[in-house]
């Protein structure tokens, strides 16, 4: 057999509460107190089911209902608890006093949820992109590129002027060296050449 119903739905009103029927409410809680909800109504002259009575109390008559935004101390609470309860909003509420549980709920689904949801996704972006500056930063063309970038040492200008005006080098003209390969067989120039180099040029360091 399943459950009885509350109360007898015949004849009882729904929809909005009325400014009168809350004042009957907080009347006869404040004098009767609420222990037996289904029994409540008829008692306190009310058309309204049991059910109806409680949660129109919990969430918006009771004194102790706090009011306006919650405080990030009062999210980081809820974040922390679902993490551990689920979606057990009584006994959530419970530690959030002057909160009720319809509230958590509510900002659970609207808010928190959907902020854990982005903070989820960006975080392994957030590690993919400090990973892969970080291979970029340590690669050998990243190396390469901050050599190139930077101005190569300038070559000093009396360079070419020295070589180009030496004696030596007017008077060996191109084709004086190239009879002298072509007499010589090859071997004999290159072995002459080289022993003259260093009376015919004095290069500069770099």
């Amino acid at each position: 057999m399943g459950r009885a119903p509350c109360c007898e739905k015949m004849g009882l009103k729904k929809g909005p509460w009325t400014a009168e029927e809350d004042l009957i409410l907080i009347n006869f809680i404040n004098h009767n107190g609420h222990g037996n909800w289904r029994a409540l109504p008829k008692r306190a002259g009310l058309l309204r089911c049991g059910k109806s009575c409680r949660l129109r109390w919990m969430n918006y008559l009771r004194p102790d209902i706090k009011r306006g935004n919650f405080s990030r101390e009062e999210e980081a609470i809820i974040i922390n608890l679902h993490q551990e309860l689920g979606n057990r909003w009584s006994v959530i509420a419970s530690r959030l006093p002057g909160r009720t549980d319809n509230e958590i709920k509510n900002i659970w689904h609207t808010h928190l949820k959907k902020r854990l949801c982005k903070r989820s996704r960006a975080e392994p972006e957030a590690r993919n992109e400090s990973t892969s500056d970080e291979d970029a930063t340590n690669s050998p063309m990243h190396s390469f590129s901050e050599v190139s970038s930077e101005n190569p040492p300038e070559m000093d200008d009396s360079f070419w002027s020295e070589v180009l005006s030496g004696d030596d080098f007017v008077t060996d003209s191109p084709l004086r060296l190239s009879e002298s390969v072509n007499e010589d067989g090859g071997m004999d120039f290159w072995y002459n050449l080289f022993n003259r180099a260093d009376d015919i040029l004095d290069l500069p360091d770099f």
